[in-house]
């Protein structure tokens, strides 16, 4: 059947198809106070509502504002888009325009659409020059002492600001605080119901001690110990700060005497409340199988981090009796645990750290993180990119072939 006379029986579907479309995105464009009244969300209203009225009003008309000349210029964008997509598919099915050029329209047209949004968010202004995005970022006196500290993995404590609120401490250390807008909940519940009390009792008993951290008391920070909390920074008169090295951090792993078993994570949470974490380790039960019992482990009984990258880090462990050990690591679904280059499983410990059971003598435990999905994506992009390059080539193979025949 011809495309002219195809394109004439399918009318009816083109034009519903172009209206529910492009006459949506047109109507969006025109009236876009009538479909969304409010481009202000309640949650965000109620985060503003500490302004005073005089100020706010004036804020919320210009933030409707914006949000409604963005969302316009979207919604004409979407319909030119539409009303072009569907003039090249009319001129292919009317029989105006060839394969060949319909393709490299249609083409053009997505290149241009997503260009246009990508621009957004990688524009050239964000394309500076190594030497002056180097010194956006300058280590202070105290960063510099710190990195100096070639010790391969522990966490810093800045307390000379807001903790939880920036993120200067972040590009030069591994960070207790900072900001993510996407931050993991067992995180964010830890600093609620201990990390925020304990650095208030750190700021206060080591101002107490007058900087002198061999009279601090470790039993008021036990949280940050185990998370290795190696250093705090505390601010001095004049906008200075210093570095306070912590002699009372468990470091990146330890053997623990005792496992305390819990029944969920309301438990497990407030049991560290009670409990010194250099001895015992809190474990929800249904890490049992993982964690293992408890036992009494040997006195001498060692493990050192010898190798570390963000997804593989290394361990030496040196046991007589072996036993249960916890890291100082995130517990994260994907990460893989091995002894001795066996895979082993690991569970959860202290409500949002690893732990895992050593077998006694020296051994060798690694953590990766390589999971199978990133690989089976991989593997499901190459193959799709194939078969489009095999379509690709078959349908100019085609074209071609054809062409010769009309020329025979």
């Amino acid at each position: 059947m011809a495309r002219p006379q195809l394109m004439k029986e399918q009318a009816r579907s083109f034009y519903i198809s172009l209206g529910l479309t492009g006459g949506i995105a047109l109507l969006f464009a025109l009236a876009p106070g009538f479909f969304f009244p409010s481009y202000v969300s309640s949650m965000e209203m109620q985060a503003l509502q500490g302004i005073p009225a005089d100020q706010l009003a004036p804020l919320l008309a210009n933030l409707e504002e914006i949000r409604q000349h963005i969302f316009t210029s979207d919604a004409w964008r979407s319909f030119f888009i539409i009303i072009i997509g569907a003039a090249v598919l009319w001129g292919y099915g009317m029989g105006k325009l060839k394969a060949q050029a319909t393709i490299l329209a249609l083409a053009v047209l997505c290149l241009a659409d997503m260009w246009s949004v990508n621009k957004r968010y990688l524009y050239d202004e964000q394309f500076v020059e190594k030497v002056q995005q180097d010194n956006s970022f300058k280590p202070t006196e105290t960063d510099k002492a710190i990195l100096a500290d070639k010790t391969l993995d522990f966490r810093v404590l800045n307390l000379a600001g807001n903790t939880f609120n920036e993120n200067t401490t972040s590009y030069w250390h591994k960070s207790i605080g900072g900001y993510h807008a996407a931050k993991l909940r067992r995180y964010q519940e830890m600093i609620e119901e201990h990390i925020s009390t304990e650095m208030n009792d750190v700021f206060k008993a080591v101002s107490e001690a007058g900087g002198d951290m061999r009279k601090v008391d470790p039993s008021g920070f036990p949280v940050l110990n185990m998370l290795n909390t190696r250093y705090f920074i505390f601010p001095l008169q004049g906008g200075k700060t210093v570095p306070m090295q912590n002699p009372y951090t468990l470091g990146n792993a330890w053997f623990v005497n005792e496992v305390q078993y819990v029944d969920n994570a309301n438990e497990e949470i407030d049991a560290l409340h009670r409990i010194d974490p250099a001895r015992t380790a809190v474990v929800d039960k249904k890490f049992r199988a993982e964690v293992g019992p408890a036992a009494e482990t040997d006195t001498l009984a060692s493990i050192k981090l010898t190798a570390y990258e963000p997804n593989d880090l290394k361990y030496e462990t040196n046991s007589q009796t072996g036993g249960t050990v916890v890291f100082s690591e995130i517990y994260y679904p994907g990460w893989q645990a091995y002894i001795d280059g066996v895979e082993v499983s690991h569970g959860r410990a202290d409500y949002i750290l690893r732990a895992m059971n050593v077998p006694a003598g020296k051994h060798v435990v690694e953590f990766k993180f390589d999971p199978k999905s990133l690989h089976v994506t991989e593997t499901v992009a190459f193959v799709a990119l194939g078969v489009l390059a095999c379509v690709l080539v078959l349908f100019f193979f085609l074209q071609v072939r054809k062409a010769r025949r009309k020329m025979d």
